[in-house]
């Protein structure tokens, strides 16, 4: 008999979850990465990235609703498409998640660097690993140990964004009319435009992470919705507010330098601001927020890989409760192996592309089981998953040709493993 893992989570908990997904990579790197390809549109690419993310959302949430297991679009996918495309929702989410957790380590990394006011290649990625060691290693220890660390995270994290647009908000003001003259307009393309649309959209996905924990919330059918959606809102304004205060200081060129010189843009911003104490200030919630960030990957993942192991598309072992923790344990070590080795890369961009190529994927066949659902377990009107799937499909492919080209070359490899491990658990055993 399979083993369930226990409902211990709540709304406030769940809501923590998702910020603690979200309010990380995002903010403190991905926006310098959008303004480096779209310019100062950047600010419409925030806006219409949080547009695609409630159309998922709310997809995600009346799917975990109606189905609430670990596992998320994975388990829908089996449920109301096919084994092929539940496997490749699981598939594609591996693949994408596991980029962003390394992104938000070399994240961290970095920004513990600039703020010592060191350097390194060998130093930051020694510093990543070490955190995604110890991560890995909390979450081994189960969902109450995570959750209270996450509240601890997510609680310095806020803070460190409020302070960052308080202190900086008049200076801002000061500096629109230089750097932020046509924001509505994308100076770089609407080719471009899209293109940062689809790295901001990954910046708002952590939200899902409340749908794989589905098996672990208490009343799932209402809690999810009501999380998921409150995750959104406070995701949105903080992401608005923030990408205005940076834009209005250093324009989206300036923003966009800072990343790419110290993966640690919103420091470097603070820089210019009249308090000297802004810049240790967000350098604290840049580094909690990426241990957040890399926090409630290693969950999400090792739920998924424990869904996709106890039906058979992943070893078996990895399907198996630590006995006297209620924690995938194996599954937990693998998600941080994996992580630590996509790591090893040192590219937050590469990382980070891929991942926007992914989870787009990913979330394409979470509409698509959306529009599924029989009408009695609807939330929402159909259109909602419909809009969500053609935005989906529409943004996949505005990221580099060499990203989405790995990105197909992958989910053929996994379906080949997938059609052969079907295949081998078909076979007759032969008698001995």
């Amino acid at each position: 008999m399979t083993r369930s893992l226990p409902r211990i989570v709540g709304v406030p908990g769940a809501v923590l979850m998702g910020l603690g997904s979200i309010l990380g990579t995002g903010i403190f790197v991905s926006v310098g990465m959008a303004a480096g390809v779209t310019g100062p549109s950047v600010l419409l690419a925030v806006a219409l990235g949080a547009l695609v993310a409630t159309f998922n959302g709310l997809s995600s949430a009346q799917l975990a609703a109606s189905h609430p297991v670990s596992g998320g679009s994975y388990e829908y996918g089996y449920r109301y498409l096919s084994p092929a495309l539940g496997f490749t929702a699981g598939w594609m989410f591996l693949c994408a998640k596991s980029a962003s957790a390394a992104t938000a380590a070399l994240g961290f990394a970095g920004y513990v660097l600039s703020a010592l006011g060191w350097g390194g290649s060998l130093a930051r990625l020694t510093l990543a690993l070490a955190a995604v060691g110890a991560l890995t290693a909390v979450v081994a220890g189960g969902m109450s140990r995570s959750s209270r660390a996450n509240a601890v995270i997510v609680t310095t994290t806020l803070l460190a964004l409020a302070a960052f647009v308080v202190f900086g908000f008049r200076g801002a003001l000061a500096g629109a009319s230089e750097h932020l003259a046509s924001p509505l307009q994308p100076s770089h393309g609407v080719p471009a435009l899209l293109q940062a649309t689809a790295l901001m959209f990954v910046a708002y996905t952590g939200y899902g992470r409340i749908a794989t924990l589905g098996e672990e919330i208490r009343e799932p059918s209402r809690n999810i919705p009501k999380a998921i959606v409150t995750t959104l809102l406070v995701t949105m304004l903080v992401y608005v507010a923030v990408t205005f205060v940076a834009l209005g200081h250093v324009g989206a060129d300036g923003l966009a330098r800072a990343t790419r010189g110290a993966v640690a843009p919103l420091s470097v911003v603070a820089a210019r601001f009249s308090r000297p104490e802004a810049v240790w200030l967000v350098a604290l919630g840049a580094i909690t927020a990426m241990l957040g960030v890399l926090l409630n990957l290693l969950l999400g993942l090792s739920r998924v890989v424990l869904a996709m192991a106890r039906r058979g598309d992943l070893p078996r072992a990895l399907g198996r409760l630590a006995a006297g923790h209620a924690s995938p344990r194996s599954a937990v070590l693998a998600v941080g192996g994996f992580i630590a080795l996509l790591t090893l890369s040192g590219s937050v961009r590469a990382t980070w592309s891929f991942s926007a190529f992914s989870v787009l994927v990913y979330y394409a066949l979470t509409n698509l089981a959306a529009l599924r659902l029989p009408a009695e377990s609807r939330l929402y009107p159909s259109v909602v998953p419909a809009l969500g799937l053609v935005s989906c499909l529409g943004l996949a492919f505005w990221v580099e040709p060499r990203i989405w080209l790995t990105g197909l070359a992958l989910i053929a490899a996994g379906l080949g493993w997938h059609a052969l491990s079907r295949r081998r658990a078909r076979a007759p055993t032969a008698p001995s």
